[in-house]
């Protein structure tokens, strides 16, 4: 255990440059640090909150503080330690299900250690899912510009559950596998944050008021982390040979963090995230694994959904001309493409359930009962597609039946509404149009909905808005309109005095523009 551990090299810029077992050896490196961790614990009573993820960091983390507790005596474990982890309900089957069955084991152990620790699994709100947003509102792929899935899946959780702590503890300490010698990029953020240092290894947090956090094993270097878990045993009985295997399977060693503020990368440059990840330009990992291991290949319908979805081509196809609001929007002449259509909607939910139903049939035995889409998204994107954008086709009990092959648990939506789908075809087909269909179907809804209120307030707001989004014979004269009177206010800035009508006919004779909404 005394053996001297060579020099490290980080990533560049982090101005760690050897490992923190250098000078004195590992074992009296780790017997320091857990009393440390003890001295932290024991010097006052404020409750902890472990962020673990699975993943190397956070597991040695969290075995460093687990040692700490076990070596207290019974009376001094006053203290609650939680354990958290973020599951965003899309996360790399094979890192979940290993997450799950830890914290399983997590606490059983600690129940029979009589050790104060409680883990907990956070998942977002339904509303704020990632198939709900996606296939229910028809949110397009997060991206770069655009990742509306971080916050909702990921910090909203976390923050809820430390917000809760405080509100019953007064303060939290958040402890965290951050480490210096991970990037550049997070050295600097972790000098930061230490300037402002209010106790001994202990700084503010960021973003929480009345959270602190710890960073135990901050100095750190990945293969600091390696020997570690190879050399001290799992305390609470998991493998960390597994874990090892785990990250050999697939390519650059990184883990998804938790994550707890927006100053925390997401999981898009990590080694495992969301399988729906489309903020990176591939999933590495995913394929790593399908590629190293013949009985990972059953993730394969799974990466080819996600590859669809990060395909912009295709999605721009699938998408409404329109944003959620119902307006066209420009930038520099050309329409900003808004949420997924109907037909897009629905196709992602065919390709999911159609992954999910092929995985249970044709994959191993621990992934026979494997969820891709729980039956409370499917619910929330039923009353989303009924309720919020008027769709009484109703179409989802018919797609699950199709893709499952059994029928949707519930049959029927209660809403009352009095046109059944022989109805609403008999209107389709009368319909001059798509958006002339749409347009009356809302109107019905509209009226549906109020019919029952004793007061009506809202009724016209509600009237303006569908005439306001599909008043129109097609795309392209709404597309038209709005370039038309983009340049009427460009023209009316400069001092020229123009007509609609004018600009209208400019750009049906295709005469380009620069126009921005």
């Amino acid at each position: 255990m005394a053996t001297r551990i060579p020099v490290n090299i980080a990533a560049t810029g982090t101005g760690v440059s050897e490992s923190a077992f250098a000078e004195a050896g590992m074992a009296s490196a780790v017997h320091a640090l857990v009393g440390q961790v003890r001295d932290l614990y024991l010097s006052d009573a404020i409750p902890w909150i472990v962020g673990y993820s699975g993943g190397k960091d956070s597991t040695a983390t969290l075995q460093i503080v687990w040692m700490a507790l076990e070596s207290l005596p019974p009376e001094q474990r006053s203290k609650r330690v939680h354990v958290i982890t973020n599951d965003t309900l899309v996360e790399n089957p094979i890192v979940s299900s290993w997450v799950n069955r830890s914290l399983e084991t997590m606490r059983h152990a600690a129940l029979v250690q009589g050790l104060p620790l409680e883990p907990h699994r956070l998942v977002p709100e339904i509303h704020d899912t990632f198939w709900v947003n996606l296939i229910g509102r028809g949110y397009p792929a997060p991206n770069r510009r655009f990742r509306w899935c971080t916050e909702r899946m990921k910090i909203d959780p976390s923050t809820k559950f430390i917000k809760d702590v405080v509100r019953e503890d007064g303060e939290v300490i958040i402890v965290l596998g951050t480490r210096r010698a991970e990037s550049a990029a997070r050295a600097a953020r972790i000098a930061k944050y230490e300037e402002t240092s209010v106790r001994e290894h202990l700084s503010p947090h960021n973003d929480l008021a009345s959270a602190l956090v710890y960073k135990p094993i901050v100095d750190w270097t990945n293969d600091d982390v390696w020997t570690f878990l190879l050399q001290y045993k799992n305390p609470w009985g998991y493998d960390n040979k597994s874990l090892m295997s785990m990250y050999r399977s697939a390519t650059a060693d990184a883990e998804c963090p938790v994550v707890v503020d927006t100053s925390t990368p997401s999981c898009g440059n990590s080694r495992f995230g969301c399988w729906t990840c489309t903020v990176v330009e591939k999933d590495k990992s995913m394929s790593a694994m399908i590629q190293n291991d013949s009985e990972k290949e059953w993730m394969q319908p799974l990466l080819d959904i996600r590859d669809e979805i990060a395909d912009t081509t295709t999605g721009r196809k699938m998408r409404d001309f329109r944003r959620l609001s119902g307006n066209v929007s420009l930038h520099k002449g050309e329409v900003v493409s808004g949420p997924y259509t109907q037909k897009g909607r629905t196709h992602w939910l065919r390709r999911v359930l159609a992954a999910q139903s092929w995985v249970r049939a044709n994959g191993p035995e621990e992934v026979r009962d494997i969820e891709l889409i729980s039956l409370a998204e499917l619910m929330e994107i039923r009353r989303i597609w009924i309720v919020e954008k008027h769709e009484y086709e109703d179409v989802l009990p018919s797609i699950y039946e199709e893709e499952v092959g059994t029928a949707f648990p519930r049959a029927r939506f209660d809403d009352q509404f009095p046109f059944d789908n022989g109805d609403l075809d008999l209107l389709h087909d009368l319909s001059t149009s798509e958006l002339q269909y749409e347009l009356l179907r809302e109107l019905i809804a509209v009226e549906h909905t109020h019919r029952t209120r004793v007061r009506r307030v809202g009724f016209w707001d509600d009237i303006d808005k569908a005439f306001n989004r599909s008043a129109f014979e097609s795309a392209d004269e709404a597309v038209t309109r709005m370039k038309a009177l983009a340049r009427g206010r460009e023209s009316a800035v400069s001092g020229f005095r123009t007509t609609f009508d004018e600009h209208k006919l400019q750009v049906e004779a295709g005469i380009p523009g620069d126009e921005t909404t």
